[in-house]
C-alpha cells in the first residue's frame, strides 16, 4: 500500500486545526493509502527578533496612564493564574489526536529533515489550514515540501489566509509554488496569490472537513459533562469581542430566552477545555450559532444549524477571504451579520439547497486528489468518506 505524509500545522489548542487533519486523513484513507501526519515545526523566530520586540512592547508603556498599566500587567498576572486550564486543553485535543489521527514520533523542522523521510512516502500533502499565511509559519519551506522531490510535492486546499503577500516572502513563495507538482487553494484570494506570483492557476477546493458527512463528524462526537439541558445559543470567536458585538449576541439570545455559551472561554473551565468531539456536539445541539470563525460556519452547515457570521475584529491584515468564498460557494452570504436585518432571519435558514452543491464539490476535490495520488480505485470513495 503506498504511503502519503500530511503536512498540515499541529496545533492542539485549535479545533478546526485538528479537524481539519483527521478530515484530510480519513480523505486520503478513502483513496487506499496508508497516511501519517508528519509532526512539524515553523522557522523560529531568532532571539534576536524577540529582544526588539520585547522592548519595543516595553517603550509602549512608557507614556501610558497608570490605569493603563494596572490593567495589563493584572491580564498578564490573570493569565498565569488560568494556566493549568490550557494545559488541560492541550491535553484534551492531544487525547483527540491520539485516538483518531496517526502522526510520528518524530519533529521535523527547516534544516532538521530525516535523510530517509522522502524515500519512506510515496506522496506528501500540505495542507489544509493557513500552512502557508507567513504571519503564522513565518515562511517555512517545510510548508512547500521542499524536502521532497518535486513529482511527489501536492498542496491540497491550503489557505494564505491573507489577501496579499509580504514582500520579505515574495521570491521565496514565488519559487516554491513554482515548483509544487500539484497546486490547490482553500479560498479566490489563494488563487489570485499564485496567479500573480507563478502565472499558475490555482483550482478552488473546499476545506476537508467538508468532504465528510455530518453522520461521520457525529461518530467521532462527545457530548460535554457540563452541556446544558435547556436551549442555548453557542459563540465561538478567534477575533476581539467588542461591546456592540456583545449586545448583539445578548439580544439574539433573549428573542428565544437562550442560555449563552462561550467556547474558548477562560473563565467557563468546563467549555474551555472541550476538544474537537465537544466542540461538534455543541454546535450540532445549538439553537443558534453566532462566530467568527471559518471552521465554525463550516460545522455549522454539517449540522444545519442557524448561525451568524461575524467580521472578525482586531485581525490585521484581514482574513475574511476564506469565510466570504465559502459563504458565496454555498449560496449563504445572507448568513452575515450585515445582511440581517432582523431576529426571524437568524433562526430560519433554508439548507435545501446546500446538498447539490456539496456533492458537486466534493467530486471536484476527488478527481483532483485521485490525479494526483495516481489513484486507482474505482470505488465510490465518496460513499467510503461518508
Amino acid at each position: 500500500m503506498k504511503k502519503v505524509g500530511i503536512i498540515t500545522i499541529n496545533d492542539y489548542q485549535n479545533y478546526g486545526n485538528r479537524l481539519q487533519n483527521y478530515a484530510t486523513q480519513e480523505v486520503i484513507k478513502s483513496l487506499g493509502f496508508s497516511v501519517e501526519t508528519i509532526v512539524n515545526e515553523p522557522n523560529k523566530i531568532i532571539p534576536t527578533r524577540k529582544k526588539y520586540e520585547f522592548i519595543k512592547n516595553i517603550n509602549k508603556l512608557k507614556n501610558k496612564p497608570y490605569e493603563e498599566i494596572f490593567s495589563k500587567v493584572n491580564d498578564k498576572i490573570s493569565k498565569k493564574l488560568f494556566k493549568s486550564y490550557t494545559l488541560q486543553r492541550i491535553e484534551v485535543f492531544k487525547e483527540f489526536t491520539k485516538s483518531h489521527l496517526l502522526e510520528t514520533n518524530y519533529t521535523i523542522s527547516e534544516g532538521n529533515i530525516p535523510s530517509k523521510l522522502s524515500s519512506e512516502f510515496d506522496y506528501f500533502i500540505t495542507g489544509s489550514d493557513q500552512v502557508w499565511n507567513p504571519h503564522f509559519r513565518n515562511g517555512s519551506s517545510v510548508d512547500f515540501l521542499n524536502f521532497a522531490p518535486k513529482e511527489k510535492r501536492i498542496a491540497y486546499a491550503p489557505s494564505f489566509g491573507i489577501a496579499e503577500i509580504p514582500g520579505d516572502y515574495i521570491i521565496n513563495y514565488k519559487k516554491w509554488l513554482s515548483e509544487m507538482h500539484r497546486l490547490s487553494v482553500r479560498e479566490k484570494a489563494g488563487a489570485k496569490i499564485i496567479k500573480d506570483l507563478t502565472g499558475r492557476d490555482a483550482q478552488v477546493m473546499v476545506d476537508p472537513t467538508l468532504m465528510l458527512s455530518k453522520e461521520k463528524w457525529l461518530s467521532i462526537s462527545s457530548s460535554p459533562k457540563n452541556k446544558p439541558s435547556q436551549p442555548y445559543l453557542l459563540t465561538y470567536f478567534l477575533g476581539n469581542k467588542t461591546k456592540k458585538l456583545r449586545a448583539e449576541i445578548c439580544n439574539i439570545a433573549k428573542e428565544k430566552n437562550l442560555k449563552i455559551i462561550n467556547l474558548v472561554d477562560i473563565s467557563d473551565k468546563g467549555t474551555y477545555i472541550g476538544g474537537p468531539s465537544e466542540f461538534i456536539d455543541l454546535i450540532n445541539s445549538a439553537s443558534v450559532f453566532c462566530t467568527d470563525s471559518f471552521h465554525g460556519v463550516i460545522f455549522s452547515m454539517l449540522m444545519e444549524t442557524p448561525f451568524v457570521v461575524f467580521e472578525r475584529a482586531g485581525s490585521l491584515p484581514s482574513m475574511n477571504s476564506r469565510i466570504e468564498t465559502l459563504l458565496s460557494t454555498f449560496k449563504l452570504e445572507s448568513r452575515l451579520s450585515k445582511n440581517i436585518k432582523n431576529n426571524d432571519q437568524v433562526f430560519n435558514i433554508d439548507y435545501s439547497h446546500i446538498g447539490p452543491i456539496l456533492e458537486n464539490e466534493r467530486n471536484k476535490a476527488l478527481v483532483y486528489l485521485k490525479e494526483a495520488l495516481q489513484a486507482r480505485e474505482t470505488q465510490d470513495v465518496l460513499a467510503k468518506t461518508n
